[in-house]
């Protein structure tokens, strides 16, 4: 206890608090001998207290104290001392710990909103920066001879570049970039290190760095070093540890960002051949075709076309439509198949009949327990006229329309595909006059649910009156009016994979010089 007068002055102290001020005496006032926190200047309330209700802390002696006062005589303020020093540093260390907590939260938060993984970088350097140290370098693991690197420093922009570096020049890099544990920051010479890992604006020497690992999932994502001025002090052992906390974080991350892009390329290449192709003029025949699948964000299904144009102008070319059973995955993953098995038969594709049945043996012999139903025409210009071979697999028939809006369905019919040991299948022949269209369909469009109760099919009647209007059309017009149609009547209502192709044969008016495709050349499959 010490006793402290109105003017600050010690008139009087116990036992125990002399043994904390051991230098001082009756004599002497108390602000020469003790910390000015306990002798600041304060406000009385009337009975010698100070105004302020809690307690005035501070240290003395290397120990934390907190000091309530109680009234005395004339003026005089008792001052009782309690050690709080444990639970001050508790206290501290608690709040330390919930801020780096939040850090960590919000590092979290930031780097897994992100899958791109040049931003993924750009976002760990910075919070490093910023939450970490002074500055920050991210290296991402090498792309041939060159280190992508990532510099930033606090209130300074972000810098990405690709450069051939030595990383041997940095104690713990090259294991940290390998995997292994980091070396302890006081291993690490500053002054020896190399100018590349210092970014452009670092404000004077590097007195304190730490390097450690970016782990990832199976592989390290690259490495972090975290760097601090000589005016700063250095990382402490605490600092080092959180620093692996948040390298984990953003190791994380990245892998996460790294593997997203990598599926992203490898989805992209599958899908060029699943996708339907890009069709136009092929050998004077005008090719037009529209897919969409059951749910609007996907992009394949079960439906399929393609168009394979013959070595020359006096040759066939073969259309296939076709439609496997089910949708989404599973099912593009079958027609992918059918439709390499299809390219591969190429050769025999004057007989259909012999197509057909060999594609069947394929599937029956595949772990594919799915059906398909297809439609084959072989198409070739003659004249002015466009001769066609159809044949049907279980599949709707082929509508023709003439010039007078006429609507024919061509009278072709045929076993599904992958269903029985023996296919059997009837083609019948046609023929097209400038202007007159043939279209393939699959069944999704005539199955289409919707109109005014949102549960009557489209139907082939209101198809063959659709078409009947479409008469003298280009083949693009002609598809796009009945895939418009078709979505219009299911509204927002479900459907299946729908999917069209429609073969002109040209007006005189649309046969140029410039048609790209008039000399045998096709768009093939895109990609």
């Amino acid at each position: 206890m010490l006793a402290i007068d109105e003017n600050g002055g010690l008139v009087g102290l116990n036992t125990a608090a002399r043994l904390l001020v051991p230098e001082a005496d009756g004599d002497s006032p108390l602000d020469r001998r003790a910390p000015s926190w306990l002798t600041e200047p304060r406000s009385d309330a009337g009975d010698g207290l100070p105004a302020a209700a809690g307690p005035r802390t501070g240290y003395l002696n290397g120990r934390f104290y907190e000091a309530h006062p109680t009234p005395g005589g004339e003026g005089e303020a008792m001052w009782w001392l309690v050690d709080c020093t444990d639970r001050h540093l508790a206290e501290a260390a608690l709040r330390e710990a919930q801020s780096r907590s939040e850090v960590l939260s919000e590092v979290s938060s930031a780097l897994l909103s992100t899958l791109n993984v040049s931003r993924c970088m750009e976002v760990a350097a910075a919070m490093a920066a910023e939450h970490l140290a002074e500055a920050a370098v991210l290296v991402a693991p090498p792309q041939g001879r060159r280190y992508p690197l990532t510099h930033a420093h606090r209130g300074g922009p972000v810098t990405q570049t690709l450069r051939n570096v030595d990383v041997s020049g940095v104690p713990g890099l090259s294991e940290a970039l390998q995997g292994f544990p980091p070396v302890p920051a006081r291993w690490i010479d500053p002054s020896h290190l190399p100018s590349w890992v210092v970014p452009d604006g670092f404000a004077g020497s590097v007195g304190s760095v730490i390097v450690t690992p970016l782990p990832g999932h199976g592989v390290p994502a690259g490495a972090l070093i975290l760097l601090r001025s000589g005016t700063e002090r250095a990382f402490t052992t605490g600092e080092e540890v959180f620093a692996r906390l948040f390298a984990a974080r953003a190791g994380a991350a990245l892998s996460a960002a790294r593997l997203y892009t990598e599926q992203t390329a490898i989805t992209a290449t599958l899908m060029r051949d699943l996708l339907p192709p890009v069709l136009q003029h092929v050998n004077g025949v005008e090719y037009a075709g529209r897919y969409r699948a059951s749910k609007d964000h996907e992009q394949i299904g079960g439906d399929f076309y393609d168009v394979h144009p013959g070595t020359g102008p006096s040759q066939e070319t073969l259309v296939v439509l076709g439609d496997v059973a089910g949708k989404g995955l599973e099912a593009a993953v079958l027609t992918g198949k059918i439709r390499n098995t299809l390219q591969a038969l190429l050769p025999l594709a004057d007989d259909h009949e012999q197509v057909l049945g060999l594609l069947n043996g394929s599937l029956l012999s595949s772990h594919h327990t799915r059906f398909a139903t297809l439609v084959l025409a072989s198409v070739r210009r003659r004249s002015d006229r466009v001769e066609v071979r159809l044949t049907s697999a279980g599949h709707p028939p082929p509508l023709i329309v003439r010039v007078d809006g006429t609507v024919e369905e061509a009278p072709t019919r045929g076993t599904l595909v992958g269903a029985v040991p023996r296919i059997q299948a009837l083609t019948v022949e046609t023929a097209l006059a400038p202007g007159e269209t043939c279209l393939l369909y699959t069944d999704g469009v005539i199955e289409a649910r919707g109109g005014p109760l949102g549960d009557d099919f489209f139907g082939e009647h209101r198809l063959k009156r659709a078409l009947a209007d479409c008469a003298g059309m280009p083949a693009e017009a002609v598809v796009e009016r009945i895939q418009m149609l078709a979505t219009q009547w299911v509204g927002n209502g479900r459907h299946d994979d729908m999917a069209v192709v429609a073969i002109s044969a040209p007006k005189p008016s649309s046969l140029t010089v410039a048609d790209a495709y008039g000399d045998g050349t096709s768009s093939g499959r895109r990609g």
